[in-house]
């Protein structure tokens, strides 16, 4: 895109001052009083490219065989430091949003290790209280540029790997580089709301991001079916013409016409197609010469065994 190199720029422009400022009305942050901020690179149908300043965040891992049930475990601990566990003993407002971190390469049966991060408030990106639990420790977010999905509803483990997935599939699609080891659930609702709940699945982009389709739009083989063929020869098209004639050529055509049965004198004037038409080449049913001629029929002419012809008794 034009404009990519320019906002790319902004980005780095405004990353020196933190990326956790208060919420907004435009944000998804609507429970906390600071978020998470960014800036919109692109966007397309699929997916967001968002970039990101170094930020400061406290983490602490946990081994589990699902990621719903890791990120419990690890929630407990990170609320706890945030509301006073830690040396200073100081309670910090709840910040959002909340990233897991998932690896890629997952067995059902052996546990993964899930790492849930807070983002540290404002007042504590430079200077955080070191936490009590030596489970927690502190991460330094790098600057980075990130492809984002979004759904609604709750980050669990089904919903999170099918997102992961479908997002996945539109960045090899569009052939855009991007970290393969693991990816990231991005929660920024508490459990207990229950209406319009967001999250996100993250890629940390490789290089460049991708925010247009390498591949064209309308695939040439596609426009050309919409067209009628202009190059039909002309003998082709008496071909078609006289197969769709025969098709529709009623199936009483193929029977003789017996003696017993007389030409209709109400035949229309307007009639063109002449009833030999519906004679067959060679005649099969002769009539008996018993058979009295019809009283709407001339006398018959010959030999009384020849067979009688449409066009002797036309009209």
């Amino acid at each position: 895109m034009i404009f990519l190199p320019v906002l790319a720029v902004l980005a780095l422009a405004g990353g020196a001052e933190g990326s956790v400022g208060p919420s907004t009305n435009g944000s998804f942050c609507t429970e906390s009083k600071e978020c998470l901020e960014f800036q919109l690179l692109c966007k397309t149908d699929e997916y967001e490219v968002r970039h990101y300043s170094p930020t400061r965040w406290v983490s602490t891992d946990a081994e589990a065989y699902f990621m719903g049930v890791g990120a419990a475990m690890a929630f407990r601990r990170l609320f706890q430091y945030i509301t006073g566990a830690n040396e200073a003993g100081v309670q910090m407002e709840m910040t959002a949003p909340v990233l897991v971190k998932i690896p890629e390469e997952t067995k059902m049966w052996e546990p993964a290790v899930y790492t849930l991060n807070f983002p540290l408030p404002r007042a504590y990106q430079e200077k955080a209280p070191a936490p009590t639990n030596d489970k927690l420790y502190f991460t330094e977010m790098p600057e980075m540029d990130v492809y984002v999905r979004g759904y609604g509803g709750w980050m669990l483990s089904v919903t999170s790997r099918l997102h992961a997935h479908l997002l996945t599939k539109e960045l090899e699609r569009v052939r855009a580089a991007y970290n393969r080891t693991y990816h990231y659930g991005v929660g920024y609702d508490s459990p207990l709301k229950l209406l319009n709940r967001h999250n996100e699945v993250w890629y940390i982009a490789e290089g460049a991001p991708v925010c247009s389709d390498p591949q064209e739009p309308t695939p040439a083989h596609l426009a050309r079916a919409t067209n009628p063929p202009t190059d039909v020869p002309t003998d082709q098209t008496t071909s078609n013409v006289s197969e769709t004639t025969a098709i529709t050529t009623p199936a009483s055509a193929t029977t003789p016409i017996s003696a017993t049965t007389s030409a209709p004198t109400t035949t229309p004037a307007s009639t063109t197609t002449p009833v030999t038409s519906f004679t067959p080449s060679s005649a099969s049913t002769e009539v008996p010469a018993a058979t009295p001629p019809n009283a709407t029929s001339p006398e018959p002419r010959g030999n009384s065994t020849d067979p009688i012809s449409a066009s002797q008794d036309g009209v």
